[in-house]
């Protein structure tokens, strides 16, 4: 069932784009094998519910505005709102070790999501953080967390280096914004 949740939440994001819907695409279509491929493993991530979509949310939002990447923070934003977050976890982001807006697990995916965005993304960090993780989440959630990172990281840089733009779907909510 939360598969049928996260497409309808997608649709509805992408349904209220508002400006440079095709930004992305038309950079893409340009190499259809990228474009191809890109979609298979944004399919496989949406469709890997091991973890909570709420948790794959926050996550990438928070890997979004380290990267600070517009167009990821605006579909981010969307999708959080469709998935549950607050409007105060969204502005608490970039503080959310002291946010009273998180619990422990959520405030311990974030920490992932920043050690795995930073550069270089090596070093006991990220071995304490498995552990943790480990304690709470079995492998193939942890597993399921860590792709979603890096794919985030892919997205964003990406998007960043083609210059796409956000497309107003989280206008008239809380957005999230980029991180320093």
């Amino acid at each position: 069932m939360r598969v049928v949740g996260r497409v309808r939440n997608y649709v509805s994001a992408f349904g209220s784009s508002k400006r440079h819907r095709g930004d992305l695409t038309g950079w893409l279509g340009r190499r259809p094998q990228l474009l191809g491929a890109t979609g298979v493993y944004e399919s496989a991530l949406l469709l890997s519910n091991a973890l909570d979509p709420k948790l794959k949310e926050l996550a990438e939002l928070k890997t979004a505005g380290l990267v600070s990447c517009e167009f990821c923070l605006d579909i981010g934003s969307a999708l959080a709102h469709g998935a549950g977050i607050t409007e105060q976890q969204i502005r608490d982001l970039p503080r959310f070790r002291e946010s009273s807006a998180y619990d422990d697990t959520e405030k311990l995916v974030l920490a992932c999501a920043e050690a795995m965005t930073r550069t270089p993304a090596v070093g006991d960090d990220l071995a304490e953080l498995r552990a943790e993780l480990l304690q709470q989440f079995s492998k193939s959630q942890v597993a399921e967390l860590a792709a979603t990172i890096a794919w985030e990281n892919q997205r964003a840089r990406l998007n960043q280096a083609l210059g796409v733009r956000p497309t107003g779907m989280a206008e008239g909510s809380a957005c999230a914004l980029p991180e320093p």
